[in-house]
This record gives structure tokens, C-alpha cells and sequence, in this order.
């Protein structure tokens, strides 16, 4: 697969204040790429995070790999999560949930596989709302938490050829809405951050997918396809995602709730 270029990636802004000390944050798809950032991102800030991916290795890798001095710790918990009540149960006790897992296939609706939507819905939608069940009830108690949900540019907007994914992330922000709305009187915010396109494999595996489903070589794919409606040239990396939902759980963001905060280089300003 061709290597992904990235050019004009700006230096790395300082992070965001934050302090999660005694707190317990969940991460979905906490393996690699966006959920990896945000794992880090909330140990830096001292959260005991519960890293939940089904990639075992991975999640090893990433517990081994916190910086030294980090004042949190990473557990990892391999998980499916179409294990629907896993999920559940895995949730209680969050005071932070970040619903970051995803997967991705990009064919016509015609050519669709339907066990593949369905896989899609159950990971990416219904999970989260599991997941939500096994936190909240923790939170609600203390009067205090922090759903945030890793939605993206197409939660906002739809694309051909992404049917699941565009449903999927759509469903999402319905759901993050609802969260915002039942958790206001108890002290728990919910939001839905959405990125454009990401630098992460799970970016990489599409860039193959639509060189396929244009009939387009795969250096193209870039320029031509994913980043066409974007004023800004070049994917986001993980950690500037990391950095907004980091922020998203600071107290000057308590105010926020039910929004959909767009990081997507200007796609959805036409």
C-alpha cells in the first residue's frame, strides 16, 4: 500500500490543561491510530484509562509504550465488541467514555455485504449505546462524567460507496444528542467530535478500497477522492483528535453539550 504523505502538518500545539487524577476513562479501539491518541492523551492527564480493543497485541504495545513519568496507567481489555453485553458490563464505573471504535468498507450499496452493515451498526452504534448503559448509572450518581464520541465528518455529511459507515456515524450523533439531553441534570456532558480524514490504518485501508471502487491508482486517491472538499490539504493527525477531546472534558468545556465539534479542515464550510 502506498505511504501516506502529509505535507504542511504544522508543529504540534502545546496540550490542552487537563486533570483527570482519580478518575477512570474507557476508550474504545484504544489499539492504534485516533483511540491510541486518546488513550495516552487521558493517562497524560492522570486518568486510569481502560484500553478496549480487540487487538490484544496492540493494546499490550500501548500499556508498554506510555511515556515514562505518565502520571496515569493504561489497562488493557481485549474485547469484541459485538459482545454486546461484554460492553455493557466492561463500561461501569467510567467517569470518562470515549466511543472511538470503528470499522470501515467502502463498496456501492448494491455490492454491500449485509453481514458487514450489520457488523458496522453493531460496533459503531449499538455498542455505544451499551456501553453508555454500563457507564451512565456510575455517572449519574456522582453527578459528574464525560461522554465524548469519536463521530466524524460524515456523521455531518454523507459520501457514496460508505452506506454502513455514513449510517452508522449518523445514528451516533442522534445518540449523543440524547446522551446530552438525559445527562444535563446530572452533571454529564456528551459530544460528538468529527474529524475529516485521519492519518490512521484505518485511513490507510480505505485509501486501497477507493482506488478500487474508482478505477483510480492509489497515489491519486488523496488529492482526488478523500481530500477534494477539504480547504485544507493534508489528513489530521491523531493527536490533534486526542487534543479536542481532551478539551472536551476539561471544566471550560462544561458548558458544552450536544455539540458536534467539526475538525475537518473546512469540509462542511461549503
Amino acid at each position: 500500500m502506498t505511504a501516506i504523505s502529509n505535507p504542511g502538518t504544522p508543529d504540534a500545539p502545546g496540550p490542552v490543561s487537563l486533570a483527570l487524577h482519580g478518575r477512570t476513562a474507557l476508550v474504545t479501539g484504544a489499539a492504534s491510530g485516533i483511540g491510541r491518541a486518546c488513550a495516552r492523551r487521558l493517562a497524560a492527564a492522570g486518568a486510569t484509562v481502560r484500553a478496549v480493543d480487540r487487538d490484544a497485541a496492540g493494546l499490550t504495545a500501548l500499556a508498554d509504550g506510555l511515556p515514562a513519568g505518565t502520571p496515569g496507567t493504561v489497562e488493557p481489555l481485549p474485547l469484541d465488541l459485538t459482545d454486546l453485553d461484554a460492553a455493557e458490563r466492561v463500561a461501569a464505573g467510567s467517569d470518562v467514555l470515549v466511543n472511538n471504535a470503528g470499522i470501515q468498507l467502502v463498496r456501492p450499496i448494491e455490492d454491500f455485504p449485509p453481514e458487514v452493515f450489520h457488523e458496522v451498526l453493531t460496533v459503531m452504534l449499538e455498542a455505544p449505546f451499551r456501553l453508555l448503559r454500563g457507564a451512565l448509572p456510575h455517572m449519574y450518581r456522582q453527578g459528574w462524567g464525560r461522554i465524548v464520541n469519536v463521530s466524524s465528518v460524515h456523521g455531518l455529511r454523507a459520501s457514496p460507496f460508505k452506506s454502513a459507515y455514513v449510517a452508522a456515524k449518523h445514528g451516533l450523533e442522534g445518540l449523543s444528542k440524547t446522551a446530552a439531553l438525559e445527562g444535563a441534570a446530572h452533571g454529564v456532558t456528551s459530544n460528538c467530535v468529527n474529524p475529516g480524514y485521519v492519518r490512521t490504518p484505518l485511513v490507510e485501508r480505505q485509501i486501497a478500497d477507493q482506488a478500487a471502487a474508482h478505477g483510480i491508482p492509489e497515489e491519486r486517491v488523496l488529492t482526488e477522492v478523500l481530500l477534494v472538499d477539504s480547504a485544507l490539504k493534508r489528513l489530521i493527525e491523531p493527536e490533534e483528535v486526542a487534543e479536542a477531546v481532551a478539551f472536551l472534558c476539561t471544566p471550560q468545556a462544561s458548558y458544552m453539550t450536544g455539540a458536534s465539534l467539526a475538525l475537518d479542515g473546512g469540509w462542511t464550510a461549503h
